[in-house]
């Protein structure tokens, strides 16, 4: 079976992808070292948590492909998306038996998912 191993993210202004995601997310980037490569490495959580890490590079946003990131407490962390240039595209909301979820675009215009785990959700 395969799984998803790596995600990426395109931006016209990567240093202010960086600034974004480190605010409201906490992920830790590195710039890459590799000559003729304008590019960030994502880590978005310790290794022995499942997950998947990224990266980030500058171009145009990408549409196609929406990620879906788990966070501890969506309402705090919607209000830091707020805070720092982001959009609610969909507002929080039940997915049922699973958690809460919401839908964004970062300053960017990329788009992604938060979603808190809560089984009780309805």
């Amino acid at each position: 079976m395969s799984r998803v191993v790596h995600f990426e993210i395109m931006a016209k202004e990567p240093q202010q992808a960086v600034e974004f995601y480190s605010k409201v997310l906490g992920w830790k980037f590195h710039k890459w070292d590799n000559p003729g490569m304008d590019y960030w490495l994502i880590t978005t959580g310790d290794d022995h948590v499942p997950g998947i890490n990224g990266g980030l590079g500058p171009g145009d946003p990408i549409k196609a492909v929406v990620n879906t990131i788990g966070v501890a407490d969506l309402d705090a962390t919607i209000m830091r998306v707020v805070q720092h240039g982001g959009k609610v595209l969909q507002s929080r909301g039940p997915l049922p038996g699973v958690g809460w979820y919401a839908a964004f675009e970062d300053p960017a215009g990329n788009r992604f998912g938060l979603m808190q785990d809560d089984p009780a959700a309805k």
